[in-house]
């Protein structure tokens, strides 16, 4: 999907019923994707990932093309994969499963990451970023210009 891309982060709280709000600029993104289907798996730094589903659909291809020496990761990313409809509201229901996997309470943050999004526990981002920011810039990085 060319066009498109998620981009800054919101801070939101899920309902009492595990819902989500999806903020307004990323409806804007997702207005322009044909279906208001999304689907939601586990990330290994612990959080979800948001998926439009087209986009879910090639991701997904990738890792079924994974070994079977990758199966462990095969499980996480497919075996907690889940899709999802966004409501007349434009929320999300994130089930109880992937919120415990996640740890999400009820304040969290959706970051756009280019084709995908990640929704993140408020207090478990803080802890991984200042984890990030203690470790050097990988050389990747460090002849990139800021």
């Amino acid at each position: 999907m060319a066009g498109f891309h998620f981009q800054g982060t919101s801070a939101l709280a899920l309902d009492a019923k595990g819902r989500l709000s999806v903020p307004a600029r990323q409806r804007e993104v997702l207005r322009a994707i044909p279906e208001d289907r999304l689907t939601l798996t586990r990330h290994p730094d612990g959080c979800l990932m948001v998926f439009p589903r087209t986009v879910w659909d090639a991701f997904r291809a990738r890792i079924e093309s994974l070994p079977l020496s990758a199966s462990g990761w095969k499980r996480l990313l497919l075996g907690s994969a889940m899709d999802v409809d966004l409501d007349s509201a434009a929320r999300v229901l994130i089930s109880p499963e992937l919120r415990a996997a996640a740890a999400l309470g009820r304040e969290v943050l959706l970051i756009g990451m280019g084709n995908h999004l990640e929704l993140w526990d408020v207090q478990r981002h803080s802890a991984a970023e200042a984890a990030l920011l203690q470790q050097p810039m990988p050389v990747l990085l460090q002849d990139f210009s800021f």
